[in-house]
């Protein structure tokens, strides 16, 4: 049997995944949690084979539990399971050690393939994702950039930002000029925006 954790917000998401795995007749769904903090710990406890994470979770999102998991658990597999078809996400996804990347369209027995997949050791990336990814390039803010921007886009002005990084104003102000025009965005809260939609904060 694949000991399989879930790990969504949604109860009703978390539920339906629960139900649809469990007619699987090699796979046993151990553990269900609703935060990306819990993961590592229920992971551990249940002696999951396999975590289902979403990305978007509150406290600690599903990449950042992905990172955990292969750090704590490094015989655990990861399968992003999410409604977030970016490309960025993806590349995050991947380089925080998952195995797989998935959208929640995807029909129950692909999903059981899926998870046998990535349990034995394969790797399984939705196929039109994966080619947005690779025409989409990398994320190409730095990671003072994206800090700054994800302040800007919490409605931050400058001085409040410059106080909370410890930087001066002016070395804001050409962080985020940088990340302006490396989105293409006519203002910070649009940069943000524009960061946050194709998966770069």
């Amino acid at each position: 049997m694949i000991r399989v954790l879930l790990a969504d917000d949604q109860a009703l998401v978390l539920g339906a995944l629960a139900a649809l795995l469990d007619l699987e007749p090699d796979i046993d769904v151990v553990a269900q949690v609703a935060s990306g903090a819990l993961v590592v710990d229920a992971a551990g406890e249940n002696r999951a084979d396999v975590c289902l994470l979403d990305v978007q979770m509150p406290g600690m999102d599903g990449i950042e539990a992905a990172a955990a998991v292969r750090a704590a658990l490094p015989a655990c597999k990861v399968l992003m399971v999410t409604t977030f078809d970016r490309p960025g996400y993806l590349r995050r996804a991947l380089a925080a050690g998952a195995a797989g990347y998935v959208v929640k369209d995807i029909p129950a027995d692909e999903l059981a393939a899926a998870v046998r997949a990535v349990h034995a050791g394969r790797r399984v990336v939705d196929p039109g994702l994966a080619t947005e990814s690779l025409l989409d390039g990398e994320n190409p803010l730095t990671q003072r950039e994206q800090e700054l921007l994800r302040l800007a886009g919490a409605g931050l002005a400058v001085a409040k930002i410059a106080g909370t990084v410890h930087l001066s104003a002016g070395t804001v102000r050409n962080h985020l000029s940088s990340a302006i025009g490396k989105t293409g965005s006519s203002n910070r809260i649009e940069a943000a925006r524009t960061a946050i939609s194709r998966g770069w904060l």
